[in-house]
């Protein structure tokens, strides 16, 4: 039983780390770029967009295309590069434990 009592203390721990972390998670704004910088975007922890920032050259009407897909670009990369963050601040937490994909803490 001492066993298991020091597995739930660890458990306890670690879902203290994961609120920890969730809160660093979603305060964080990562920015994601297309075009060679020309559009922006910064996400949220969360993955929602907090803001977007277009070069003025891109604002012709003709470009309205190549504007779209460079904004859907940007989006991708901070989403990117939101989840390779959020994959790096879990392995912290976990202390490198390998839980199987799909499988979220706290439970």
């Amino acid at each position: 039983m001492k066993n298991l009592a020091g597995l739930m203390k660890q458990a306890t721990q670690m879902q203290a780390k994961m609120e920890a972390m969730q809160a660093t998670l979603e305060a964080m704004n990562i920015e994601g770029a297309a075009g060679a910088g020309m559009v922006k975007v910064v996400l949220s922890g969360k993955g929602d967009m907090r803001s977007i920032t277009i070069d003025p050259k891109l604002a012709d009407p003709a470009e309205m295309e190549m504007l779209q897909d460079l904004i859907v670009a940007a989006c991708a990369d901070a989403r990117t590069k939101l989840d390779a963050k959020a994959a790096e601040e879990m392995q912290k937490v976990t202390g490198g434990l390998n839980l199987p994909a799909g499988m979220k803490l706290p439970f």
